[in-house]
């Protein structure tokens, strides 16, 4: 049986790496047929494609239907990007509706790119935050700011009762029985520049240093995948110390296609990474051998 709603808490939890797929395609049936996925979370990707909140909520209600997932889960979790940008604290105020919309689908987790500035992260997790929530209050957050009113449709995704998921509702590991996951990209120089001080803001459990768009920070037209020039290489290592020393999780993948699937679980397994992005099902089947996982997928 499921301990958490959050299947990606409940596996951080065990001391688990997490695997990835994407959701490509919106609709009421993919979301039925994702609802068995092989991957530990969905990832739904709004940051350059459509913000189209009637497709979630289609494909959330067939995640619901298609489940519950062999897991003993009532659906896979879902962590999305969104357009905005994590530019500055007022940046990300003036943008906090999609915030609010895409959590009131019923989604688990927003992950926010171009992390630039401590203050942006502070106003994304507080943006997430129902106001009666005050762990890390005066701590290095402030009140939050997530209105009443889109419980009732994100309870019924979860499962619980509206004033349930309220409470439920809240930024994990900050608050050790909430089931919200948010994690930051941080990918570019100015990013990498703050990256220590946004890793450490209360509230995030995760973030990734996103090669693509650190790569045309530093100036280079496409270095996505390795082998990185030093500087990029430099930047990756950066960024998961600031992750290790805030205790967040380090997402990354490891395209290097040169090499078996089984070595590019081997080498992100060696760099401590804990959300192993892009291995794919065998990927996934090999490292969770490697670490002893008894979850059903």
């Amino acid at each position: 049986m499921a301990k958490r709603i959050n299947r990606v808490v409940e596996l951080l939890e065990q001391g688990q790496p997490l695997y990835n797929a994407g959701a490509h395609e919106l609709s009421y049936e993919n979301g039925k047929a994702m609802a068995s996925t092989w991957a530990d979370y969905i990832g739904v990707e709004m940051e350059h494609g459509s913000f189209d909140m009637s497709a979630l909520d289609e494909f959330m209600r067939g995640l619901v239907d298609g489940g519950p997932t062999p897991s003993g889960h009532r659906t896979p979790p879902v962590i999305m990007t969104i357009p905005t940008d994590g530019t500055n604290e007022d940046v990300v105020r003036a943008n906090a509706w999609m915030m609010k919309q895409a959590l009131a689908r019923g989604i688990h987790g927003i992950l926010l790119c171009h992390a630039e500035t401590s203050g942006a992260v502070q106003a994304f997790v507080e943006s997430c935050r129902y106001p009666f929530q005050t762990i890390g209050v005066g701590d290095g957050l402030g009140v939050g700011r997530r209105g009443g009113g889109g419980q009732r449709g994100a309870a019924h995704i979860w499962g619980v009762e509206p004033d349930e998921y309220m409470k439920l509702a809240d930024p994990w590991p900050l608050n050790p029985d909430g089931e919200l996951f948010l994690g930051l990209k941080l990918e570019n120089k100015r990013s990498l520049a703050n990256c220590e001080e946004c890793a450490a803001v209360p509230g995030i459990a995760f973030a990734e240093w996103g090669p693509g768009d650190m790569g045309l920070s530093f100036g280079y037209a496409d270095a996505h995948d390795p082998p990185y020039p030093d500087d990029m290489d430099a930047a990756r290592l950066r960024v998961k110390a600031a992750l290790d020393a805030s205790g967040a999780a380090f997402l990354c993948g490891w395209n290097d296609f040169t090499i078996s699937v089984e070595d590019r679980v081997n080498k992100l397994m060696g760099d401590g990474v804990k959300i192993l992005s892009g291995v794919g099902e065998e990927g996934a089947a090999i490292g969770r051998k490697m670490t002893g996982r008894t979850m059903p997928v």
